[in-house]
């Protein structure tokens, strides 16, 4: 066989689609992502909700092209323009894939993961669960009877128990998604890893920095515009507005004498400027827009509807 045979072949055998990451808030999706991508590409932290995008990340290998979706967490909560944003985002994204990903928390679950079973017996993709932080779980021998009880209730092509923060059981699980892809010659370029700007991954790793290092309550009412995106050959100089709701907020993110912004630029441009791999300048300020995560018109200014 000669090379040409073996490349036409192998184009032949090449597989492409689309896969969904689905679950409910704060189960690990995010992290599963960035595990499968080797790159910090969707922002994590401890709190609930902290995905408000579709992300797409795409893994292209020497067999198969993988276009992840991460995705907010399926809520019940459908008060307010935001919450309504996000559930839109998550269920819309079952009508466009090929593969999905269903990620529940160890072997508990609750009144929102049974929200998203009902919507996914609507599904007829393949759905795989995975079942992550199974490094959490004291008792493993809970863990087979969990999964048996859940597969009665969803038709599950594979079930599979992963810690996507350690790595556990990821290279099974990709090639379980791989051999339900389309025939398909891949969608995206080779060297590309999301849909998303610069400008957008910027705006996303300042509020991840904020999630992080501030309270409960503050970090749902934060949204932040990236103003200027300047790149050259060695810098990239960032100038971003941090939207809150209320003036308090702003004293909260500003703190003492400043200290805390600082500490929100300090971080954001270190996770940049290994995103990036190149230097970069962050210059942030803190704005009021009352009441602008129930106004879609704000919404949309913000970039959260198309």
């Amino acid at each position: 066989m000669t090379t040409a045979d073996i490349l036409q072949a192998s184009q032949e055998n090449y597989r492409s689609g689309y896969v969904a990451i689905i679950g409910r808030p704060n189960v690990g999706k995010s992290t599963l992502l960035n595990r499968i991508l080797g790159q910090h590409l969707s922002i994590t932290s401890k709190k609930p909700q902290t995905t408000r995008h579709r992300l797409l990340g795409i893994k292209t290998t020497s067999t198969a092209q993988a276009v992840y979706i991460d995705t907010p967490g399926l809520h019940q909560n459908h008060k307010g323009a935001m919450h309504r944003y996000m559930n839109r985002e998550a269920i819309t994204t079952l009508n466009d894939v090929d593969v999905i990903v269903f990620v529940v928390d160890r072997i508990k679950l609750t009144a929102e993961d049974d929200y998203a079973i009902e919507l996914l017996q609507k599904c007829r993709q393949p759905i795989i669960l995975a079942v992550n932080k199974v490094d959490k779980i004291n008792n493993k021998e809970l863990l087979l009877p969990f999964m048996e009880e859940l597969s009665k209730r969803l038709n599950f092509s594979h079930v599979i128990p992963i810690s996507a923060s350690k790595g556990d059981n990821i290279d099974q699980l990709e090639h379980q998604i791989e051999s339900q892809l389309h025939l398909s010659t891949p969608y995206f370029p080779d060297q590309q890893l999301t849909d998303k700007s610069d400008r957008f991954l910027a705006a996303e790793l300042i509020r991840e920095k904020i999630m992080r290092l501030l309270g409960q309550e503050v970090p749902y009412s934060v949204a932040v515009e990236v103003e200027a995106f300047e790149e050259d050959s060695t810098i990239i100089k960032i100038s971003a507005i941090i939207w809150v709701e209320r003036a308090n907020q702003k004293g909260i993110i500003i703190g003492h004498k400043g200290q805390q912004l600082k500490d929100i630029g300090m971080q954001a441009r270190v996770s940049m400027e290994s995103l990036y791999d190149k230097k970069v300048f962050v210059k942030l300020w803190v704005k009021v827009k009352e009441g602008w995560s129930d106004d879609e018109r704000a919404l949309k200014s913000l970039g959260y509807y198309s």
